[in-house]
């Protein structure tokens, strides 16, 4: 969540804005959407309140660096702050759905609340309705997701009429898709572009099931995986690359190409070190250096067996460089920063790089500079 401090004219609801420029205003203005527009001078200022005065009841300014025109935010007027829900200039965009729950994984980044917060669907939805820009990708986050059933149609839905060419990528634990009262709620009439992201940690219950903190967890997410299979869904499988994922890695692989065809990516990702990884570092934390020859025979059976795959959140000094070429840029723009160590790299400009808080746990290996005679690709 990215958060920038501005100077909020006194009034301001904590509702979506769409910040804009005073110069774009009359050209972008529409009577349902609010606006906070930038006015960094007293003059300016004036007359975005002579603006309402005349009759414009949702503008309203603000003063602060760091903003974009066409940023999607909340502001919170008594902290003297903004939210920014959405940057179009951001490699990737993602809105937040619930931090509710019904998994307990040991490495969970945003550890479950019981609070409702329902009220977040309509943040989303109108963030969706502000956007004068049409995403390439936007993300739906928890907690989980499909908790909110309706409300995730809704969603889904109000992107699909807005933005045709937008994809959808839902990160769930597809459990509640064992349910087909949940499945014909949320799939049945579907035209939205969505690609649902699963994750799955081991190809036996046992794994799965320690690492999701949920028994019965791995024999629903595999239900609701055939579930969408069923209604010709797109389906990225999801794995953190802690140690008990990575002792079975080569079997979970060979349990996804033989029983997982329809899966269209399957992602390999670098754990986040905050949340409950932090809680439960020693069954999160590793090195990846030490899982090299696993990492690249899983690479293997997946090519020979025609499934896509990534790695995600794993810098590229983490990977032997035949690994390189799956490597991707995956870390929030928000998230992201580069250490000391990264200076001077020659590959940093293709690197994912570190999660901000990085320091206060770990990183997925030692970070070593990587100098260009030292490149074979």
């Amino acid at each position: 969540m990215r958060k920038i401090s501005a100077n909020i004219e006194p009034g301001c609801t904590s509702d979506v804005h769409r910040v804009v420029e005073l110069e774009h205003l009359a050209a972008v203005w529409e009577p349902e959407l609010r606006f906070l527009v930038l006015a960094q001078t007293s003059e300016d200022q004036r007359r975005v309140v002579g603006l309402r005065s005349a009759g414009l009841s949702n503008v309203a300014w603000l003063a602060g660096a760091g903003l974009q025109d066409g940023d999607i935010v909340v502001p919170r007027g008594a902290k003297s702050e903004l939210i920014v829900l959405l940057r179009r200039s951001d490699a990737h965009h993602a809105l937040f759905m619930t931090n509710r729950c019904n998994s307990y994984c040991l490495m969970c980044s945003q550890p479950p609340t019981k609070e409702d917060d329902s009220w977040l669907i309509e943040e989303a939805l109108q963030a969706i309705r502000h956007l004068d820009w049409a995403p390439r990708v936007i993300g739906l986050t928890g907690g989980e997701p499909l908790l909110l059933r309706h409300g995730l149609r809704q969603i889904l839905d109000e992107v699909g009429r807005r933005f045709p060419e937008t994809v959808v990528e839902v990160l769930t634990n597809g459990r509640m898709f064992s349910d087909r009262a949940v499945v014909k709620e949320i799939l049945t009439g579907l035209h939205t572009l969505v690609r649902w992201l699963v994750p799955l940690y081991g190809h036996a219950n046992f794994l799965h099931d320690f690492v999701v903190q949920s028994p019965g967890a791995f024999d629903e997410t595999i239900a609701g995986l055939l579930a969408l299979q069923e209604y010709g869904q797109t389906v990225q499988l999801r794995s953190v690359l802690i140690p008990s994922v990575l002792e079975n890695l080569l079997e979970l692989s060979n349990f996804v190409v033989r029983n997982l065809p329809f899966v269209r990516e399957w992602a390999l990702m670098g754990c986040e070190p905050i949340g409950f990884a932090l809680a439960n570092r020693e069954q999160c934390e590793v090195d990846l250096t030490a899982w090299a020859p696993a990492l690249e025979q899983t690479s293997r059976t997946l090519r020979t067996y025609g499934v896509r795959h990534v790695l995600m959140n794993t810098p590229l000094c983490s990977l032997p460089q035949s690994l390189w070429p799956w490597a991707h840029k995956s870390i929030s723009d928000w998230k992201n920063v580069y250490a000391q160590e990264c200076d001077g790299c020659s590959v940093r400009k293709d690197c994912v790089g570190l999660f901000a808080w990085h320091e206060r746990g770990w990183t997925p290996a030692p970070l070593k500079r990587i100098e260009t005679s030292e490149v074979s690709l």
